[in-house]
């Protein structure tokens, strides 16, 4: 038979745990409407860089608007109507005082002075109770006032518009949940989520070294370090799967979301032997 040969060569030798993975941003936010209407302008696109407090959309506010003069409206009814009845109050309280004197002189009777005191009770009454409208019609300005806000929607971080899921004309219906308008994403940093099976979970710790490569760059490896490993599994055709996450710095722009990459774990490695120099022979020491 014919022989094949090959040098022996010392190397390094590596035991790794292979699995697939996604690339997805470590720090998101998905922007959603907190009040229903239709969305009358969007101010940014798919791609755009925004700040933290930029405004990016907004609903038609005429609505609330409306509701927040209507409120305004009743506060000043209600604060006429409380001046009327504090008038009203020092008036009954002067003829009470009064009629307290008269009845010293036997001026007035008994009856009289019942009846002013009633009287002046019945105003305090009045007064108090317009007194806790007030509050409540400030109360429902304020919330009111709070939802004509809502109407313009700000970026609550920094970054990178990822997704859009509304556009303008849309109309949002946040009764039962908050419609999602967009997605910001910080994406200079982003996480690799592999999937793990659960016989070598346990030999993958957090702070354990692991390098991926994407399919659009086989011959480039970045270098990352495992941050967590969920402890929920998720079961795909019976098979269970732990979610292992690695962060990655990705400034440079190359790394996008939703790539697919190949990431193998580095569990144990053993370094080829490295032959010293023998040290030299002193001579004999004469006898």
């Amino acid at each position: 038979p014919e022989l094949s040969r090959a040098r022996v060569e010392r190397a390094d030798l590596e035991e790794t745990i292979t699995a697939q993975g996604k690339l997805e941003p470590k720090e998101y936010v998905d922007v959603g409407a907190q009040v229903s209407g239709q969305l009358s302008r969007l101010r940014v696109q798919i791609g755009d860089t925004v700040t933290r407090g930029q405004l990016i959309a907004e609903i038609d506010p005429r609505i609330y608007a409306s509701r927040v003069e209507a409120d305004r409206a009743r506060l000043a009814s209600l604060a006429a109507q409380l001046a009327e009845q504090e008038a009203q109050t020092v008036f009954a309280r002067q003829v009470l005082e009064r009629n307290h004197r008269l009845i010293g002189e036997h001026a007035v009777s008994r009856e009289v002075l019942e009846q002013s005191e009633s009287a002046l009770h019945e105003v305090q009454a009045r007064a108090n109770s317009l007194r806790a409208q007030i509050d409540e019609a400030r109360s429902t300005l304020s919330g009111d006032e709070t939802n004509l806000s809502y109407t313009r929607i700000y970026a609550p971080m920094d970054g990178t518009v990822a997704s859009q899921t509304a556009r303008e004309g849309q109309t949002l219906n946040a009764n039962q949940i908050a419609p999602v308008i967009l997605q910001i994403a910080d994406l200079r940093t982003m996480t690799v989520r592999a999937q793990v099976a659960e016989a070598d979970v346990p030999r993958v710790k957090p702070g354990m070294a692991v390098s991926f490569t994407i399919l659009g760059s086989l011959e480039r490896r970045w270098e990352a370090v495992v941050r967590q490993i969920l402890p929920s599994p998720e079961v795909i055709n019976d098979v269970v799967l732990y979610n292992v996450l690695a962060d990655v710095d990705t400034s440079d722009g190359e790394l996008m979301n939703g790539m697919s990459t190949q990431m193998p774990f580095l569990v144990a490695r053993s370094a080829q032997a490295r032959l010293m120099p023998a040290a030299p022979r002193r001579p004999p020491r004469p006898s």
